[in-house]
């Protein structure tokens, strides 16, 4: 697949607001689209990309001659041919070699040729998979900045608040340099900063704050959407909608993290609410919650802790319907009555403290289960976070009525140009292409990995394995090794914490409750002889420095105490060490009794290995053998959730719903 850099991107105003339209692909055509991916692995051109690295390193060696004054220049030159003639091939290698002699001189580092490979692949309009710690946030200044400098807004999406900041302070002396404008929208900012943000040529911001200012442009805008209307509004009305909007339009969007926001966070909608409910509806929610703790599992209700569901049977609804005969006028209705009391079923056992939530300050604070991080200000839909308020005793809050929602897969495919980057692609690669239309490249390392990767060791129960895993910090850290230990949950991060601390080892925790000390944490992560207990997620796209004399010792060593629902999450983990050619190992120490083989994930072969047993070499294989059958299959399980969530939305045909209609 030839490399093809022109793209025509239409005006960058609040009138315009340039976006994609939906498509659906035919059965013929999906077949197409189909073989056209698998034959792009086959036929990409490789020595294209080869070729431009060249040419960008020759026109480097010439930049390097000049001073400021020339290279400001150049820039004003280059800025005015991008912007008349389009991103052509020649311009492109110009305006890279540019961008690297400028990030050389003002932040003293000076892109890679895997940096300059993984920004062509971006610019494309691709997803480039590079090893973590190849360093993805200078490498998107490559592409970001060479659209900047042909007009073409551009956002770079990241997975939160902390990552966003980091990136943008840090990559701002290099932009300025360059003269280009850049924004950074975090929780908390007003519209009016919002808007100011967005109007910058390089924008940074989270997932969900510019997919939720999206739907705040199209509650603003409502039905009326045409630029034509929006445009006579000049002429008939004061108060201009086009005024009130935030964004400028979808035209080229870089995604950090691409697999996290792309795939795993693509089954969760992006919901605005508004407040509901009164007193009657607070005691509606109690009354639910009093019945779902007189409910008995397997008659009353079934429990599928593998698939996180939960549903009433035939009895339950018969005993829900005569325990609430004497109860108010809410519970009349019978699809209101099942499905209430099904979600305090739900908000009762599969909604655990410090797992799916914690409590802050006296109020329900939502675990995102992919990042490990705190969700301010969001709450779950269809009363299920008042449920959980209840169950925990805290205040409740107003119940929430959907205004507008939309899921990743539909917004993200309504970018005029997107591309993406991450460490983990290759197992969602078909994915990418089938849903966004995105290519995968692997790009190779700047040096040779070598990460060691130790044994997986599988204990019976939860017990040996924490004894396990305490064992072995205490090992490593008598050697003066580094270790970080990852875990599946706050609630398990803790635990470990204090097996540490009987030991009277001192060690430093990061979960969802130390989120705003991440970097100091992360900072020391590789020091000699320090011990970190971290959430499997915590800390990603941070890199962790070894210390002075950690090389010698065999750099960091980390422990994955779980393994998460998909292997990708795994590799991250082990990522977090040995990074641009520096030592450290990984290893894994588990148990049967681990969450991913709860319920009938493991199946009555997993019973059965916990009666003999996993000591011996055979127990063990087998043992790895179950793991690994049971997150495959729920991997699979989730990619087609994914799917049939995707269907659904294309059946739909609308990409919005307004308090009940269609756009």
């Amino acid at each position: 697949m030839a490399f093809d850099f022109n793209l025509v991107s239409p005006p960058a105003t609040h009138d315009i607001r340039p976006e994609k339209l939906d498509f659906r692909y035919t059965p013929l055509e999906d077949f197409a689209h189909t073989l056209r991916g698998c034959l792009s692995k086959v036929f990409t051109k490789r020595g294209v990309v080869e070729k431009m690295v060249r040419d960008i390193e020759d026109a480097g060696s010439l930049y390097s001659l000049m001073n400021d004054k020339q290279l400001d220049t150049e820039v004003d030159d280059i800025r005015i041919k991008l912007y008349t003639k389009g991103i052509k091939l020649e311009l492109v290698c110009a305006s890279f070699a540019l961008i690297r002699e400028f990030s050389d001189r003002v932040l003293g580092m000076r892109h890679y040729q895997t940096q300059i490979r993984g920004g062509l692949v971006m610019l494309q309009g691709q997803v480039a998979e590079m090893e973590t710690g190849e360093g993805k946030t200078l490498t998107a200044t490559l592409p970001a900045i060479t659209m900047a400098l042909a007009g073409v807004p551009v956002h770079i999406i990241t997975v939160n608040d902390y990552l966003t900041s980091r990136d943008a302070e840090s990559m701002r002396s290099l932009f300025q340099a360059l003269n280009v404008k850049t924004g950074c929208i975090v929780h908390g900012l007003t519209p009016i900063e919002r808007r100011r943000a967005y109007d910058c040529d390089v924008t940074y911001v989270t997932n969900k704050e510019i997919v939720f200012d999206y739907l705040r442009d199209r509650l603003t805008l409502a039905d009326r959407i045409d630029p034509a209307l929006l445009q006579m509004e000049y002429l008939h009305s004061k108060k201009q909608r086009s005024g009130q909007v935030l964004l400028r339009g979808l035209h080229f969007g870089i995604v950090d993290e691409a697999d996290s926001i792309l795939i795993d966070e693509s089954r969760t909608p992006l919901i605005i609410s508004g407040s509901n409910g009164g007193d009657e509806e607070k005691q509606f929610l109690q009354e639910a919650m009093d019945l779902a703790k007189i409910l008995i599992e397997k008659d009353d209700f079934v429990l599928d802790l593998a698939s996180r569901r939960l549903q009433l049977t035939s009895q339950g609804k018969q005993r829900v319907e005569r325990e609430v005969e004497s109860l108010g006028p809410l519970w009349k209705g019978m699809v209101r009555r099942e499905s209430t009391v099904q979600q305090a079923l739900t908000a009762l056992y599969l909604f655990h403290l410090d797992e799916q939530y914690l409590l802050r300050d006296g109020k329900i604070q939502i675990i995102d289960e992919f990042t490990g991080r705190v969700m301010e200000d969001r709450s779950w839909e269809q009363g299920l976070h008042q449920l959980i308020e209840l169950k925990e005793g805290c205040e409740l809050t107003k119940r929430r009525e959907t205004l507008a929602k939309i899921s990743y897969q539909k917004f993200f495919r309504r970018y005029l140009r997107i591309s993406g980057m991450t460490g983990t692609a290759r197992e969602v690669a078909g994915e990418f292409w089938s849903v966004y239309q995105l290519p995968t490249v692997k790009v190779a390392p700047h040096r040779k990995l070598i990460r060691k990767q130790l044994p997986s060791r599988v204990f019976t129960n939860l017990e040996e394995k924490w004894q396990a895993v305490v064992e072995r910090v205490t090992e490593l850290h008598q050697l003066g090794r580094p270790v970080l230990v990852g875990t599946l949950t706050v609630s398990a991060s803790e635990h470990l914490s204090n097996l540490v601390r009987k030991k009277g080892l001192e060690h430093q925790v990061l979960n969802a409750k130390q989120d705003a000390a991440e970097a100091e944490v992360i900072s020391k992560a590789g020091n000699i002889g320090v011990i970190t207990i971290a959430t499997n997620m915590a800390g990603r796209g941070t890199d962790i420095i070894l210390g002075k004399g950690v090389s010698f010792l065999g750099g960091l060593h980390v422990i994955s105490t779980e393994c998460h629902e998909a292997a990708r999450i795994d590799r991250q983990l082990a990522g977090r060490c040995g990074r641009q050619g520096d030592p450290g190992s990984h290893e894994a120490i588990l148990s049967l009794e681990d969450f991913l083989l709860e319920g009938n994930r493991g199946g009555i072969f997993v019973q059965l290995l916990k009666k003999i047993g996993s000591s011996s070499i055979l127990g063990q294989r087998l043992c790895k053998l179950a793991i690994l059958y049971a997150q495959k299959s729920i991997e699979k399980q989730h990619g087609n959730m994914r799917k049939e969530l995707f269907r659904q939305a294309q059946n739909q045909g609308d990409l919005l719903s307004f308090s009940g209609s269609t756009e």
